[in-house]
């Protein structure tokens, strides 16, 4: 399973370095995991964090380079610490111990293999809980593959349908075909969504769209693509954004959204077919909810 780290191709950059030697790639990860927190998370989608948080390890690094991203510090600066696959097993049980809903895998695209590894270890030690992928949504189908019968729970973003916004504010190319092929893979392996009598997921996929200021009409062209290809699953659109990071100097996104904007995306949302999801109200202090990055 690893040795796909000597010729690096986890994510679509296909950077093809060997991380093992310690060559470094877009992701700016080695062959070692790098975690920068794990803790028990009352935030998500309420079928994710339930009355008993979800078991979210936030992975350092990041193979998408976004000017706005909250968890800069992780993703794009690398904090964090390095860890053991056996390490990553041991707190998969730790936070089952500690009761939550599910173990929330966030941002871990450029550690698949391992993570599939520590799942192995785990599932012989008693995990038992179902398992998120939240993911940013630039996938290699091929990853995705690999991951199948161990993901119990996708839950993608899908930022972007304007694919010079993407280049532009994250860095990458053909973000939204890349996207939507992989999210179809997460679909297919995981289907229509199952919930136990609380009203929990136990298997399913919800995809996420941050909606950014002055880019209504690419959250509307998100909105529609998922109506139009599977509106059989669960939808979140987020609110919650700031201007931190890069996004303080860059004139379209550096500030929150107006109430007039997001009305906007609530009108649209009411006029598609899409039956299930989740519509986040507009706030005042989204930066209070950003993690302390202490592992």
């Amino acid at each position: 399973m690893l040795e796909i780290l000597k010729q690096c191709t986890i994510c679509p950059h296909n950077c093809k370095i060997n991380r093992v030697q310690g060559q470094i790639g877009r992701c700016k990860s080695n062959e070692t995991v790098k975690i920068a927190l794990y803790s028990v998370h009352n935030f998500e989608e309420p079928c994710i964090s339930g009355k008993k948080g979800s078991g979210t390890v936030f992975f350092s690094n990041c193979n998408m380079n976004c000017v706005f991203c909250q968890n800069y510090e992780i993703s794009q600066q690398g904090k964090g610490k390095e860890i053991t696959i056996k390490e990553l097993a041991e707190i998969f049980i730790k936070q089952q111990e500690r009761g939550v809903e599910n173990i929330n895998l966030v941002t871990p695209t450029s550690y698949v293999p391992q993570i599939i590894e520590a799942i192995k270890i785990a599932k012989k030690n008693g995990l038992n809980i179902p398992i998120v992928y939240n993911t940013n949504g630039y996938e290699n189908v091929e990853t995705l593959k690999m991951l199948e019968g161990y993901i119990d729970i996708y839950l993608p973003d899908l930022k972007y349908s304007d694919n010079l916004l993407a280049k532009r504010l994250s860095k990458v190319e053909n973000y939204f075909e890349i996207a939507t092929n992989a999210i179809k893979e997460m679909h297919r392996q995981v289907g229509n969504p199952v919930f136990d009598k609380n009203g929990m997921m136990k298997k399913g996929m919800i995809i996420r769209h941050l909606v950014l200021p002055n880019h209504i009409l690419n959250s509307r062209r998100v909105l529609k693509w998922i109506n139009d290809n599977m509106n059989d699953v669960y939808v979140s659109v987020m609110a919650q954004y700031f201007p931190t990071y890069k996004a303080k100097e860059i004139e379209d996104i550096n500030r929150k959204l107006t109430k007039e904007e997001y009305e906007k995306i609530e009108k649209y949302l009411y006029r598609l077919n899409l039956q299930n999801g989740y519509i986040q109200e507009l706030g005042e202090h989204e930066e209070e909810y950003v993690p302390k990055w202490e592992v």
